[in-house]
């Protein structure tokens, strides 16, 4: 639908002149007004129709039907001051679309035909209503009745309908959440994290110790009960307490997902089918400082010789091995604050390419420590508001935010190949759909302020979802409530999503932020948000800063966007220390 004339870059040079003096190929505007809006057609052909009027067959420049009209030889009319090719001009009709029945996926092309400098406008349907664009964010939709009207003298409408899909043989797998566990400051389990952020509660506290007496800060989120009374004696102190969290949320999200107490023996379950993917900054910080002591204190004899084993940050996925009997494979993904769902990601490719067929995923941490807690706080990283009043001092996208809270626990996900799940009849929260990664290259601590590289890992954790921007329904964003991080995300955000209002939450006001853990916990939260189809609000972030420019949910907990225009993507975004970028796209179902 395009002029394949050789004049067509000719500008126009508009003058009128009369009809009599037009002839084939000329390119004119029968009035001034015509001109002035772009409506041109090209003379086809000219015949005598009396001795004062002459009978011009009229055609639109970039291709259309002809009609003609009856003009006065002496009648003023606009020449562009073009000529063009007739034979190259195409004769072109509307496909009819009164009865066309409209698919998802469907593709409709408008091309205003009678301006030489017009160029196609398509509209892709989703979710009931047509868009412009579906990854640009501008916000231009249309409705059925509005398509189907769009044919006219002056436009030429095409219809191309969503080709058949057939699925390829051997493809990537489709993955599905069917398990989650949590261990996190507003306590023991799911359920604890869920109606926490439902309440409107947080698990921040008053850090007790004379360790941490002479600290500038002495609040973080830390977990309310002592994990290691949880877990059998002997167990547990083979174990460092981020090792402990994630056993403790493993088995939670073991048992959720259908599996039988134990691991996979029990569950009648491959255990070289069955991995573990679990990302980590430190671990446990506090057992090397721990061992240092002792070795200042007591000499070599005093360290024990669990203190290496416990150090690693890999500690909490090999325990998780150990404890469920998971011989698949077991990994530790340590990429600072972006290590939960980094973690994440990864276990969805090695289900995807058939490398595993569960996995149980997410992230754990516990540094909350003096050396850590002090180093946050040399950094001015750390909020410096206290508890007096009753209120979360973290405070995510709060127009009074002035940094985060140092926090610790776990969350876990199992993940777990589509025909797996449903050849055991398990119950399914959602897909997890895909994830994009990400590298700012701007400095070793601070964020990049455009959040070009953030858009970039939003951008190809849609992509990698095979969706588009017009798909995600909601975002729960890494959000810290740092001055500078909060902006570069909002930032982020809008360059992605444009005039599309998504609804956005931050869950660090409840928690702290939870390091490497958080990803893990936050998707834990984005996947109750798509089952339940409610977004919680963002607590502490009273005021918003006024250059947000995001709808962020605050005061009450919101319903999901559903129905006509809504799509069934949510994302889940960690970004750490480095230009560490890591987005989880997941799919509602059902």
């Amino acid at each position: 639908m395009s002029n394949s004339s050789d004049s067509s870059q000719v500008p126009l040079a508009p003058h009128p002149v009369t009809a009599a003096e037009v002839i084939p190929g000329d390119l004119i505007a029968l009035t001034p007004a015509d001109a002035e809006r772009a409506c041109w057609y090209v003379v086809v052909h000219t015949l005598p129709e009396t001795p004062e009027t002459i009978r011009v067959t009229l055609r639109p420049p970039l291709g259309g039907t002809d009609h003609d009209e009856i003009l006065g030889r002496d009648r003023r009319v606009i020449s562009g001051c073009r000529r063009l090719d007739v034979g190259a001009v195409p004769r072109l009709v509307s496909d009819d679309l009164a009865g066309v029945e409209f698919r998802e996926g469907d593709r409709v092309s408008s091309l205003r035909v009678v301006d030489p400098g017009a160029g196609e406008v398509s509209y892709v349907r989703r979710w009931g209503v047509w868009h412009r664009d579906l990854d640009g964010g501008t916000g231009e939709v249309a409705s059925d009745t509005e398509v189907r009207d769009w044919a006219d003298a002056e436009h030429v409408v095409r219809h191309r309908p969503r080709p058949e899909r057939v699925a390829a043989a051997g493809g990537p797998r489709r993955v599905v959440v069917t398990g989650l566990g949590a261990v996190t400051p507003l306590g023991v389990g799911v359920d604890a994290l869920w109606r926490g952020l439902l309440d409107g509660r947080h698990g921040i506290r008053e850090l007790e110790g004379e360790e941490f007496a002479e600290l500038p800060v002495r609040v973080a989120g830390t977990v309310p009960v002592d994990p290691a009374e949880l877990l059998p004696r002997a167990a547990a102190r083979r174990m460092n307490r981020a090792a402990q969290f994630a056993v403790l949320a493993a088995r939670e999200a073991w048992g959720d997902a259908g599996f039988v107490a134990g691991g996979t023996r029990e569950s009648g379950v491959d255990p070289e089918r069955v991995g573990v993917s679990l990302g980590a900054i430190l671990g446990d910080a506090s057992v090397l400082v721990g061992g240092d002591r002792k070795l200042r204190d007591k000499g070599p004899r005093g360290v024990s010789p669990l203190t290496t084993p416990m150090t690693v940050p890999s500690q909490a996925a090999s325990q998780v091995s150990l404890d469920l009997h998971i011989t698949g494979e077991a990994r530790t993904v340590t990429a600072a604050c972006a290590s939960g769902t980094e973690a994440i990601g990864a276990a969805v490719d090695r289900i995807r390419y058939g490398r595993v067929d569960v996995a149980l995923a997410g992230g754990a941490e516990a540094v909350v420590t003096p050396a850590i807690m002090a180093s946050f706080a040399a950094m001015r990283a750390l909020s410096t508001r206290g508890l007096a009043d009753g209120s979360s001092p973290s405070r995510p996208f709060g127009k009074d935010r002035d940094g985060f809270v140092n926090g610790e626990g776990a969350g876990v996900l199992v993940l777990e190949a589509e025909e797996h799940a449903r050849a055991r009849g398990a119950r399914i929260y959602c897909e997890a759909a895909g994830w994009g990664l990400s590298a700012d290259a701007h400095h070793m601590a601070a964020p990049d302020p455009s959040g070009a590289g953030v858009a970039l890992a939003v951008r190809r954790a849609v992509r990698d979802a095979g969706g588009h921007v017009v798909d995600v329904v909601h975002v729960n964003a890494h959000a810290t409530a740092t001055v500078e991080g909060d902006l570069a995300e909002a930032e982020a955000l809008r360059s992605v999503f444009g005039q599309q209002n998504v609804p956005v939450t931050a869950i660090k006001g409840h928690l702290g932020h939870l390091q490497g853990a958080a990803g893990g916990v936050e998707a834990v939260a984005t996947v109750l948000t798509l089952h339940h189809g409610v977004v919680p609000a963002t607590l502490g972030a009273g005021e918003l800063d006024d250059s947000i420019g995001l709808d962020v949910v605050t005061g009450l907990a919101r319903e999901l966007p559903r129905g006509a225009g809504s799509g069934d993507l949510a994302l889940s975004n960690s970004f750490g220390f480095g230009g560490h970028n890591a987005v989880l796209a997941l799919r509602r179902v059902g």
